[in-house]
């Protein structure tokens, strides 16, 4: 006896939609130095105040962290890698080596994949 598939009557559908990714959101330094002082405030809830502002309460100690390391007047440090003119030859280097290597190992994969084919 030979066991038959059912066909199934209704669509598949997936379980959840896919995640949608969302922009990462950009403080403005004014911003983040206006919710480091209400930090600062006394009687002042971290966990509250991040409620409130709709951040991470972890994002401000680490605000805060920041503007005590740096100097008032300077800017706070924008997300991502520093300008390649503020790295050092040493580190560029290394970055270019990094990427070539990979660069080889996809190729070497694919030499392999194309000799396997051959046989």
């Amino acid at each position: 006896m030979k066991n038959k598939p059912l066909q199934s009557q209704r669509p598949v559908a997936p379980a959840s939609p896919p995640p949608s990714r969302s922009p990462r959101t950009v403080f403005t330094d004014e911003f983040k130095r206006d919710a480091v002082a209400k930090l600062r405030q006394p009687g002042t809830n971290a966990t509250l105040l991040a409620l409130e502002l709709g951040i991470r309460r972890n994002l401000l100690y680490k605000w805060a962290k920041v503007l005590d390391e740096s100097a008032p007047g300077v800017p706070l440090r924008e997300p991502g890698r520093p300008p390649t003119s503020d790295e050092s030859e040493v580190v560029q280097l290394r970055r270019r080596l990094a990427k070539a290597e990979q660069e080889l190992a996809v190729l070497k994969k694919f030499d392999a994949y194309l000799t396997r084919l051959k046989k």
